[in-house]
């Protein structure tokens, strides 16, 4: 099944970020269609209330997507997060552990954001941390040209739904509304197929979904 537009899979993950004095964490939810960044937020802690709070934010904004997608850190494995993305009827989608490239667009994200903003102006404050990355994130949604996406930015395709996408390989589509786990792997031309595994097995067994081979 193809990601045939925008809203229609979201993704999440956690960074950290070092400042003159300990480290702050960055969350954000982004479109995989249009690698649109929907909502973020930095904490001085790794308590999952901010990560509740981006989720929520991006759900007031933006609607709500079909297919919600993360790692099993605890943020987002707490009954607070995932009772939010049960409230809305959202499908539930977990990568495998210790596979960063399951959630391959968050990870380019944290590429780009540290690389083009981070370690060129170290932060040294939360403070200094909120102003820089709310410039950075306008920049990078409404000027920064991807290369994926036909060089258009990540707002142009999120509102036209045009010029995005990724591929979903469904091997065995459950019937029931059950976590899925979905992994990724770079193909030609900056396509990413996405695979999602057979979920019923794991909910039978109470296991959690783990990242398809």
């Amino acid at each position: 099944m193809p990601v045939v537009r925008a809203n229609q899979v979201w993704s999440t993950d956690i960074t950290y970020v070092r400042l003159a004095r300990g480290f702050a964490y960055l969350v954000a939810v982004s479109d995989w269609y249009s690698r649109r960044v929907l909502s973020w937020r930095i904490s001085n802690s790794m308590e999952a209330a901010f990560c509740v709070d981006c989720l929520e934010d991006a759900l007031r904004e933006h609607g709500k997507p079909e297919v919600f997608n993360s790692d099993q850190g605890s943020q987002f494995t707490s009954e607070a997060f995932t009772g939010v993305l049960n409230r809305e009827g959202i499908t539930i989608s977990m990568d495998g552990r210790g596979r960063a490239y399951d959630n391959i667009f968050v990870e380019r994200l944290w590429r780009s954001v540290k690389h083009e903003d981070i370690y060129l102006n170290g932060y040294a404050t939360m403070g200094e941390l909120l102003v820089g990355l709310t410039k950075y994130f306008a920049f990078y949604n409404t000027e920064r040209p991807h290369q994926s996406l036909d060089n258009q930015t990540p707002q142009e395709v999120h509102q036209t739904s045009s010029g995005g996408g990724a591929m979903i390989v469904d091997k065995c589509r459950s019937q029931e509304r059950l976590p899925v786990a979905l992994c990724s792997s770079g193909t030609a031309a900056g396509e990413v197929r996405i695979e999602i595994e057979p979920a019923r097995q794991k909910a039978k067994t109470g296991a959690a979904p783990t990242s398809c081979m």
